[in-house]
Order: C-alpha cells, then structure tokens, then sequence
C-alpha cells in the first residue's frame, strides 16, 4: 500500500510557516490536492519520499536536471568547488570556461553574461533591447512564459477561452495583482505559430518594437512545437521589420540538444536566454547574443548588475553538466530523445488501447499527455479551449500510487533524462494503462 502519513504530518508543520506550504505555487496543493509529497533525495532517475516510497522521477527539477539526479560528474564538480570557497564574487577561470563553452555550442553567442535564474536573465534581456534600439514595446505570445516578472506576465496561464478576445486583437490579461501600473502597455500579445498575427503587430507599431520574444518550443502549456519553418520565417519577418528577435530556452536550452532551438530549427536569434538546464539543478542562468548588442551593458551603459552572478559553485556544476552533455557526439542527449520518444508512443498507446481520448504531444525528451478530443494542440486557443486539465491532474496523481512522479499541472510537462532506463519507460507505460483502465478513472 502507497502511504504517504508523513508528507502529510509535515504539510501540516510547513502551512504554520510558509505561504501555501511552500516556496512556489506549482509545488502546492492548487497542483498536489491536499497535500504535495515532501521528498528526501534522490539518484539517477529515481526520486525518495519522506515515507520511504520510490518513485520513476519524469519532472527532473521542472527540466534543470538533463543528466539525471546527483550525477556524479556534476556532484564531484560541486563538491570540489564547496572546499575551496563557496563564492568569491571576483573573476574567475571558470566563468570564462563556461562562457566558452556557451559559446562553441550555441549557434550565434558571440559574448555572454551570467546570471541567476531564467526569471532574472529575461529581465536583463528585455532592458538589454529597449536599451540597444531606444523602443519601448516587444511582442510576446499567448501561453509563453518567460519569467514571474511584470512586463511580460501577461497569457501566460490557461484561460476560459471566452476571457482571450479575438484572434487578431487579443487581450491582454495580467496574471498576478501588485503588477507596476503600466508595465504591460508596452506589450503586445499576439497568438503563436501565426505569422500574419505578428507581421500585423509589427505594421501597426512601425519603428516602436525592440524585440519579438519567444520561446523555441511552448513548453509552458504542455508541450506545443512550433509549426514547420515557423521559426526561420519569425527570423525572416523580424529581420524584414528591423525588430531583434530574442529566444527564451529557459527551458529547452541544452535538452533539446547542445545548441538548443536555434540549431534543432535553424533559427539565428540575436539574443538567447538560457535557465534550467544550464545548472544541473544549481541556480545558474545566462543570456548571450551578438557582440554589438551585447556590449550595449558594458559600464552599466544598460545596467545588470548582480553580486550573486556567476556563482562560483554553480559554473562548476555548468561546466560539468556541459562536458557531460556534450561528449562522445552529444550521446547523453541523444539516449534523452530515444527514452522520451519511447515514452510518449508508448503512452499515446496506452492512451488508444484504453479508448480514451488523448494526444501525447512532445519534442524528444519534452513531451506532455493531454485529454481532449481535439486530436493536435497547436496553440494557446487550442489548450485553453480543449485540454482537460483537471482530468490529466487526476491522471497524475493516480501515478503517484504507482511508483511513477510527474507534474500534475497540464500545463507543464515531462521530463526525460539521460539517466532514464528502458525499464523506467516500461513500467511507466504499465502504471499509466493500469490508471486509464480503472473505473473509477474513466468516470
């Protein structure tokens, strides 16, 4: 039997002390029910609870994990890096060496800047190209999530689909109360993997946009790719219009492959932003871009500053994550696409076999499992309008008693990493069919 009493007895504790239980909405009980499993540790693709229970581990960190829990190349980095001093806030070899590294993987990084989180690098990013251009508004679409902060949280969350306006006038719709008044004036939301919705939004705003900001892939709303050559012709409408084009792979960057969106799609964005992965689970993040543009912050010329940039400890962690990531051809990421390629087919099989409506959309080792009947989700309006968000939670946590952890929001997504096994995706295909087959499921 699946007991979990102790998570239990310390979310009792953590609701005296923290908000909602908890550091993060998402890890709270709007996702968990009544109460989230309290973890102890974990190794490879395997994560603990505080009652003893293993489980097959597909959240990876939210995706900051692409080599796996406590990978021991990343562990011995970090713990010889912590014997000699925790941070020193100076220069450092190592912040050049992974810069470098940055840039021989990333197509198009010419100078890099470090900085903590993917949240705190699209700030930087976004003064960065009002900054270089002297224009105040950017594009930024439906269902893309760049970070918590005011200018751009905005559609990010899903919505009834009476709440977002026409297709070609979207409203806008801020996503948190406390936002700085104005601070989404100079925003201009347009649907994704629509090309004539941002060729409108450039004609009407000539000379006055900086950047169109986007994701490479919708990674925040499921798993949604971007239509073929989609992202070549963002690049070609941009360049046409004299508007930079700024890709935000918080997400996807060093998972979807060493050089990201950029060299899955061939797309050469003029700024990119990185989180997540770039750490193997330490807070590291990092923008880069074309040399002009980013000269623009020497002497504060466009200010960052940050006494916690380039963490010591975390460019170690980097470091090894990317030589791991990188070695013997980029064989850690290719067994992350061929485990999260495995999975979703066999989940859409399980999905099928089971008579339940259902697509599992994903891009090599991202993929997410949605209830709808609507066959392909190809944007915001899509998931908005046709996912069944609360039967996928149910999905989810139904897993949870079957040894397999995952998110329980369907708007995130699953993980696979290089630690993951042919094993982890036979017995997580296994639980899923013995949940979709249950009655009481099904209701």
């Amino acid at each position: 039997m699946h007991a979990t009493d102790r998570s239990r007895e310390l979310f009792g504790r953590a609701l005296d002390v923290l908000v909602e239980g908890g550091s993060s909405p998402s890890r709270g009980p709007a996702n968990y029910g009544d109460y989230p499993l309290f973890m102890t540790g974990a190794s490879g693709s395997r994560i603990r609870d505080e009652d003893g229970n293993e489980y097959i581990d597909w959240m990876m960190a939210y995706g900051c994990l692409p080599l796996g829990h406590a990978d021991p190349r990343v562990a011995e980095a970090v713990a010889n890096a912590a014997s000699s001093g925790a941070h020193l806030a100076t220069a450092t070899e190592v912040e050049v060496e992974v810069a470098e590294r940055i840039r021989d993987l990333v197509p198009g990084v010419e100078k890099v800047r470090f900085a903590n989180t993917g949240t705190e690098s699209m700030m930087a990013v976004l003064r960065l190209v009002r900054g270089y251009t002297g224009r105040p508004k950017i594009v930024k679409f439906e269902g893309h999530y760049h970070g918590w902060h005011d200018e751009v949280l905005a559609n990010c969350h899903p919505k009834p689909p009476g709440a977002l306006g026409h297709r070609r006038s979207p409203i806008t719709i801020p996503e948190s109360s406390g936002l700085v008044r104005g601070a989404l004036d100079d925003t201009i939301v347009v649907p994704w993997n629509d090309l004539d919705a941002v060729d409108r939004a450039l004609r009407s705003n000539p000379g006055r946009v900086a950047a169109v900001v986007t994701e490479g892939i919708m990674a925040n709303m499921g798993v949604i790719p971007p239509e073929s050559g989609y992202l070549p012709a963002l690049r070609r409408l941009t360049r046409e219009h004299d508007v930079l084009l700024v890709l935000d792979e918080t997400v996807t960057g060093f998972r979807i492959g060493p050089g990201g969106c950029q060299e899955r799609y061939g797309v050469g964005a003029d700024l990119v932003s990185f989180g997540k992965g770039l750490g193997a689970g330490l807070p590291v993040a990092a923008f880069g871009g074309r040399a002009g543009i980013m000269e623009a912050l020497a002497w504060g010329g466009v200010l960052h500053y940050g006494t916690q940039n380039g963490s010591r400890i975390g460019l170690h962690a980097a470091l090894a994550n990317l030589r791991a990531l990188s070695d013997d051809g980029s064989a850690a990421v290719r067994g992350a696409w061929d485990t999260g390629e495995a999975l979703a087919a066999g989940l859409q099989e399980a999905l099928d076999d089971a008579g339940v409506p259902g697509v599992v959309q994903g891009v090599g080792p991202m993929l997410q499992v949605m209830f709808t009947e609507a066959g392909r989700i190809s944007d915001y309006r899509d998931f908005c309008g046709h996912v069944d968000g609360e039967r996928y939670r149910r999905f989810a946590l139904a897993l949870f008693g079957r040894g397999v952890y995952t998110t329980p929001s369907a708007a995130l997504h699953w993980m696979a990493s290089a630690a993951h096994a042919p094993e982890d995706v036979e017995r997580t295909v296994e639980a899923a069919r013995e949940v979709l087959e249950d009655g009481a499921f099904a209701a």
